[in-house]
């Protein structure tokens, strides 16, 4: 099929100069300002037998590798090779000053300045589509927000609920949403169990408030909103869905497994404005795709799927990005492939209607 514009909605760019000092642990501090250091631990750990603790090492140092030493153009320009040229990417920042594992050596205001200079690239600044971020209740973040968007021409918005906040929190509520709505642009929110989180939140408190439910009073109270929830639930409920699968008369079986309260917010909610994004969790290829191509036959479902990968995070999986790109393209068909990738990701974005 001609004439296919892909935009993968979401990538990352940012590098360790974000991430907190201490992040995740003090003891691996030596780990992450030695890349190399944790590539050899991990091949020590492997031939000990201990293959669990060698996998957790050797993911530190796929992420240390890309990201550790580099600005975020070199980040960017790693992913360009497995995409074809005229392909766009929106780019979401982070903010993890406030997660409770130290300071960051690059605040979020110059984070944004730096990716403000990617989207004007003289080669290829018009594949980037920049994000600003936000995190509710810490000072001057609302306000760095409406900057990024309104002077640095950002065209949406990332949250991430794990870091410690609510997505109904009352200074989103009073003064993003509304300005978002305003000018017409799309959030992005992280709907995963695994992820980042605040040192200060205990796993069951980091869910709730990144339950995919936690965002209904959002889309009840701004129904214009379009809202990517990211990951599609994430890998653990999937990989439950697909495995263990759902009691039929346990009418809260649904709702416990975010992949399926996903699935039924978009076919019975009424949500207009809600999209999912496959990012990272269609890397469990194999097993994963046949059930998307199946939830891709619901119209409901289909007009409100995203094509997004999540890199540079999926540098920890052993498929590449063209590997999955082409594998989906191929499984989906041109069709499917056009309407998640291309079709849907405009109208996210609010750059065309859906004709349907």
């Amino acid at each position: 099929m001609s004439n296919l514009r892909i935009t993968n909605c979401h990538i990352h760019t940012f590098t360790t100069d974000h991430v907190p000092r201490w992040y995740p642990h003090p003891l691996l501090t030596p780990f992450k300002a030695v890349p190399t250091l944790a590539k050899g631990v991990a091949v020590l750990l492997d031939l000990i037998g201990q293959d669990r603790r060698a996998d957790v090492v050797h993911r530190l140092y796929k992420f240390q590798e890309t990201g550790h030493g580099v600005g975020q153009e070199e980040v960017f320009a790693s992913i360009l090779p497995f995409y074809p040229g005229d392909t766009r990417f929106v780019v979401l920042p982070m903010d993890m000053s406030q997660m409770g594992f130290g300071p960051v050596r690059k605040d979020i205001a110059r984070q944004h300045d730096e990716l403000a200079r990617l989207a004007t690239h003289p080669l290829y600044g018009k594949q980037v589509i920049p994000f600003a971020t936000v995190v509710p209740g810490k000072p001057g973040s609302v306000v760095e927000m409406k900057r990024a968007i309104g002077e640095l021409g950002f065209r949406g918005l990332k949250l991430y609920p794990r870091i410690g906040y609510a997505p109904d929190h009352p200074e989103l509520m009073s003064e993003v949403y509304p300005y978002l709505v305003e000018h017409n642009l799309p959030v992005l929110s992280h709907c995963a169990r695994g992820g980042v989180a605040g040192r200060h939140l205990s796993p069951e408190e980091a869910d709730r408030l990144t339950d995919p439910r936690a965002f209904i009073p959002v889309l009840e109270a701004f129904p214009e909103l379009r809202v990517n929830l990211a990951h599609f639930g994430g890998l653990a409920d999937w990989e439950s869905y697909v495995n263990d699968g759902i009691d039929p008369h346990d009418p809260q079986a649904r709702q416990e497994n975010w992949l399926a309260s996903i699935l039924d917010m978009l076919r019975y909610g009424g949500y207009q404005g809600l999209y999912a994004d496959i990012s990272y969790t269609v890397f469990n290829f194999s097993a994963f795709l046949p059930f998307l191509r199946v939830f891709l036959e619901d119209e409901r479902i289909a007009d409100r799927v995203l094509f997004g990968s999540d890199y540079y995070m999926t540098k920890q999986e052993s498929l590449s990005e063209r590997a999955v790109c082409f594998g989906l393209r191929d499984a989906l068909g041109e069709g499917l492939f056009r309407q998640i990738a291309e079709i849907n990701p405009e109208c996210w974005l609010g750059e065309r209607t859906l004709e349907r």
